[in-house]
Order: C-alpha cells, then structure tokens, then sequence
C-alpha cells in the first residue's frame, strides 16, 4: 500500500538529480552518474550552556530545533567535568538533530531559500571559510530566529548554532562546486589588484 508521503520528492532532490549532477558531470569531466558527489547528511549542533542552572531551558532549546528540523533533538551531555565552567560530567549542555533523505533535502531548500535572506545585512557565505579539506561545510548561523518555523513571543533567546553539511565530495573545490549549484549563496571572489 503507497502513500503519499512514499512519492513525494523535494524539490531540491529533483534539481540534483534533472540539474545539477549533469552540470558537474560535464565541469569535471565525469563520465558517470555516480562520480558525482552528493550531499550525505546535515548536522545541527545548539549549545545550551545555561541548563546548568535552569533545566527548562533545555527543553525550550529542544522544542526550537525540533520545529526547525523536523525531527526530534538528541540531548548533548558533558563527557568530563570542568571545574572552571561548573561543569558535571553527564551534564546536559547542548543538542544535536542528524538529518538524512528528504528531511535534508527539505532543511536544505528552506534554509537557502526561506532563512538566509532573512539574515539582517547579509553580503553571502565567505569562501575562505567553512570548509575542511575534506569536502565538509560548516556554517553558523548567529540566531535561531531567522527560521520562520520559530515563534519570537515563545522564545526566551536568541541562540546560535552550527550547520554541518557532509558531502562525498572528498575535496573542498568539488564540495564547493555542489553547493553553489544546489543554490548556496556564497560571496564572490574578488579579483586580485593589480
């Protein structure tokens, strides 16, 4: 028995596969679909350094990323203590949601497309940072207001978190290439003076 929600493709899925793939193909020199890199999983990271003091917080946090991903948010606990920080070991300090197959695709198109021209004075994604070596791409993001999923009367406060973009690119060019095709708003590179 079929469902609705087995046919349903997003449309970011569909512009990789009618798109973006054979564009890369044809960049690269690729003679095959499978060469092409794709984008593996996304990674959201919230740290929530106040649930020392006020357990609430934490499931405030986790309501926020939860409507922001889709999908429930795993609770971070410290791995040692820090005296210094006030810091327990098994403390909860942060949350995490892995997000796979049509919820990344669906994160992915809303935060290109809906979040980031809302970012107040944004001039694009520097070039020069971000990126691992391996073809990874790390982006934070300064507040969680700029997700519309985000009610501001509810939330407490504003809180930055990280954005992890896995690819099989293996390479940062390549990784960059995926990116920017998939709409990815990166600055231009500026020419050098002469």
């Amino acid at each position: 028995m079929s469902t609705v929600a087995e046919k349903y493709v997003p449309r970011l899925l569909t512009a990789y596969r009618t798109a973006v793939a054979p564009e890369m193909m044809k960049r690269f020199g690729w003679k095959n679909f499978f060469q092409v890199p794709r984008l593996q999983k996304i990674v959201l990271n919230l740290g929530v350094s106040e649930a020392k003091e006020n357990a609430k917080v934490m499931d405030l946090a986790a309501e926020e990323l939860a409507a922001i991903a889709g999908q429930k948010a795993e609770i971070r606990r410290a791995k040692k203590s820090i005296s210094n920080f006030k810091l327990r070991e098994g403390m909860p300090i942060g949350l995490r949601v892995t997000l796979r197959g049509v919820r990344m695709w669906e994160f992915l198109d809303r935060l290109v497309n809906v979040a980031m021209p809302r970012i107040r004075d944004f001039q694009g994604i520097d070039l020069r940072r971000g990126f691992d070596g391996r073809g990874n791409f790390n982006l934070g993001l300064t507040e969680q207001y700029i997700f519309p999923e985000i009610q501001l009367d509810k939330s407490d406060k504003a809180r930055g978190m990280n954005v992890t973009m896995v690819t099989t690119a293996g390479r940062d060019d390549t990784a960059r290439e995926l990116l920017t095709l998939l709409g990815m708003p990166f600055k231009k590179a500026k020419p050098a003076a002469n």
